[in-house]
């Protein structure tokens, strides 16, 4: 595990250069914000997320498998993390910020995921 990174991915890279293809310039990492956010334009209160499907447990994803063994140790904390992740959104929600939630395997079609990126930037809602 001490392999394993917690910013500056390849989905979240993945991202972010779709983000400036798109014209938008953001902060990466925003500390200051609730659940740091992997990408916030403060500005237009937006934050979002990139998430790993396993790690946070993406229903009906082939990548989200849960671990054979040491059940119970992955289980509870795979849960604390999308309680966590939870969290964090509906605290960003209540300052106003518009969420969105990029998974991992949504990252493989560059195509796809910037035309989710461009639909959520000119929005004037929260997609759920």
């Amino acid at each position: 595990m001490g392999r394993i990174r917690g910013r500056d991915t390849r989905p979240e890279l993945a991202t972010r250069s779709a983000l400036h293809r798109l014209g938008w310039r953001f902060r990466a990492n925003v500390q200051s914000l609730p659940g740091k956010p992997d990408i916030a334009i403060k500005s237009r209160r937006i934050a979002i997320f990139v998430h790993g499907c396993f790690w946070h447990l993406h229903e009906g994803c082939r990548l989200a498998r849960q671990p054979k063994g040491n059940t119970a140790y992955w289980g509870p904390k795979l849960r604390r993390n999308v309680e966590r992740d939870a969290q964090q959104r509906a605290q960003l929600q209540t300052f106003g910020f518009r969420v969105l939630v990029v998974w991992e395997c949504e990252t493989s079609d560059r195509a796809k995921l910037e035309a989710t990126l461009a639909r959520f930037m000119r929005s004037e809602v929260c997609p759920e």
